[in-house]
């Protein structure tokens, strides 16, 4: 059997390309892109050995809201230095816990209502308002202290990056492998990390805790889901790189700021229903507050931001990587045509996440899309095949970057 020390990732300066992965957010949802991982992992291990982890192949992993779980549990490490979890066992997690995690009876539902006379007609009316959280969070957090443990930011197995919101100082908190050297205080627990940027507003209560650096400099973070920044965290990913780069950092080869062609980047989607077109102009112009954050199983208000988010920057990194004639070093694959609840970030029905299970697997057979970079639709590629066929290609690079990096690590020692 293959050893964790010689399946540990080298720097890229020993390589050719640097590897990303992303993964978006989508609460339940993250089944789907659960099930494209459990493939590609299964198609790295024909090639290197049934050890082969996805943490050993890329540089970074970043993962936002239920992408941020998915990364934690593809890189914390173990009691013996190797993935948490394998790929395969995270769609299993998400169905064995999404009930509990979202439950359907037990969801914390406070409603108000106050009553206001209108004097003047005589008439009484009534408002009712949903206030507080859907869901209290508490078993998703108890489930990620006792997976997590002491488990730090600078623990993991190769480096990640996972976006948060801070709410009281208005801005983006990107918690960067990259960033741990530099600013102490982000080198929080992998735990608090994680329930920061699943924490979406509405469903789950926002995360306040407090992290102190060597030096003794802390810091109170009060953080909401990442996906209200970087629903899609590709960007970010790529931004941190670049940083590394232009500071000169050693373990990176020279790469010219935004050179697609030295870049390995794999995209995962948790689906989206743009083909059911469940909203209208004509429907929303009658949404009140209430309306935009409650519409059956979804809440439109973030359903738009987040997707928005998401297309802006498939379609940024479309742009740049077919510019740069390097588009077959970018892989985006997401599913368009979710519809009920299967769109839903939190039903966790029976029914549903065995839906969920199917499209995933049913996302693998798909053919092979990319952005019209002229009407922003996704379409299929002519001559592409399928997604599990690209899946594959990119397994082979994957395994040839790996081994190309340790082959010149052995030639430098």
């Amino acid at each position: 059997m293959t050893t964790s020390s010689s399946k540990k990732l080298r720097a890229p300066i020993n390589g050719r390309l640097v590897t990303i992965l992303s993964i978006d957010g989508g609460g339940i949802r993250g089944i789907i892109p659960a099930k494209i991982l459990e493939f590609l992992e299964s198609e790295l291990q024909k090639l290197d050995g049934d050890d082969a982890r996805i943490a050993d192949y890329f540089d970074v992993v970043a993962g936002t809201s239920t992408g941020g779980l998915v990364t934690a549990m593809l890189t914390a490490p173990d009691a013996e230095n190797r993935p948490l979890f394998a790929a395969k066992d995270i769609a299993p997690f998400y169905v064995q816990n999404g009930l509990k995690i979202f439950p359907k009876r037990s969801c914390k539902k406070i409603w108000m209502k106050w009553d206001c006379c209108l004097s003047c007609s005589g008439l009484l009316g009534s408002v009712g308002a949903l206030v507080g959280p859907k869901y209290d969070g508490e078993y998703l957090r108890k489930l990620l202290r006792d997976a997590l443990g002491q488990t730090r930011l600078h623990h993991t197995l190769t480096k990640v990056v996972i976006p948060t919101f801070d709410i009281k100082n208005m801005q983006p908190t990107i918690f960067s492998s990259y960033e741990v050297k530099n600013v102490g205080y982000k080198n929080a627990l992998l735990s608090d990390i994680c329930i920061a940027t699943s924490a979406a507003p509405t469903y789950f209560p926002p995360h306040h805790f407090t992290d102190t650096d060597d030096s003794g400099h802390s810091w109170d973070f009060n953080l909401i889901d990442g996906g209200v920044a970087a629903n899609n965290p590709t960007l970010v990913a790529v931004r941190e790189v670049t940083k590394e780069v232009v500071r000169g950092s050693e373990d990176f080869f020279p790469i010219q700021p935004l050179d697609c062609t030295k870049l390995l980047v794999i995209s995962l989607g948790t689906g989206n229903a743009k083909r059911e077109e469940k909203y209208t102009a004509e429907m929303a112009s009658k949404w009140g507050v209430v309306n935009w954050i409650i519409q059956g199983n979804s809440t439109p208000i973030i359903d738009i931001y987040n997707q928005a988010s998401a297309d802006m920057v498939d379609y940024f990194l479309s742009v740049l990587f077919q510019a740069l004639r390097s588009q077959q070093n970018y892989l985006r694959i997401q599913a368009d045509n979710l519809t009920g609840d299967n769109s839903a970030v939190d039903v966790a029905t029976e029914d549903n996440l065995n839906d969920l299970v199917g499209i995933g697997e049913g996302l693998l057979n798909a053919p092979f899309s990319r952005i019209n970079l002229q009407t922003g639709n996704t379409e299929p590629v002519i001559g592409g095949g399928t997604n599990q066929d690209i899946l594959i290609k990119f397994a082979k690079m994957l395994s040839d970057e790996q081994k190309f990096r340790q082959s010149k690590s052995l030639q430098k020692n």
